[in-house]
């Protein structure tokens, strides 16, 4: 889908704050409130809009402990990949996942309550994925950034 200044000022303007009303979104970016629809249901159905989340502060929920672990695979054969995949997907402790280059496969991103359930984590849940060989953890001390909003100007 090719992108025009006035989907990028969408893009822009529903990033910063995805409950803007469609009437202050019209405002914003300069276009009546039927058109500015219009474009927004476009985005949606193009995929290029893929969701819309609420930010939740984890620390209020008590979730005190962030980590990356760097996982290596004992294989790289298609039934163990697919197999550590189908596992990852079904711990909620794991955020994020992603297939890497480098000395490790994947690199995990983790939030548990305490260094407990960090442990609890590690020892009941990924000790027990037999397709996974090493894992190297690096509990996140502080963030330094983090951004949600993608970069636009490409």
């Amino acid at each position: 889908m090719k992108l025009d200044k006035i989907d990028l000022k969408i893009l822009r303007a529903l990033q910063r704050d995805g409950r803007i009303t469609n009437l202050q979104l019209s405002q914003d970016i300069g276009l009546s409130p039927a058109p500015t629809l219009e474009r927004v249901k476009k985005l949606e159905g193009a995929g290029v809009i893929a969701s819309y989340h609420a930010a939740v502060n984890e620390q209020q929920l008590g979730l005190g402990i962030q980590a990356f672990i760097s996982i290596s695979l004992t294989r790289q054969i298609d039934n163990a990949i697919a197999g550590f995949k189908s596992k990852i997907n079904d711990i909620p402790e794991i955020m994020e996942c992603y297939q890497i280059t480098g000395n490790a496969d994947y690199l995990v991103k983790i939030m548990v309550k305490d260094i407990p359930s960090f442990e609890q984590l590690i020892s009941n849940k990924l000790s027990k994925i037999e397709e996974i060989g090493q894992m190297h953890s690096m509990v996140i001390l502080s963030k330094i950034k983090d951004a949600k909003e993608v970069p636009l100007e490409y």
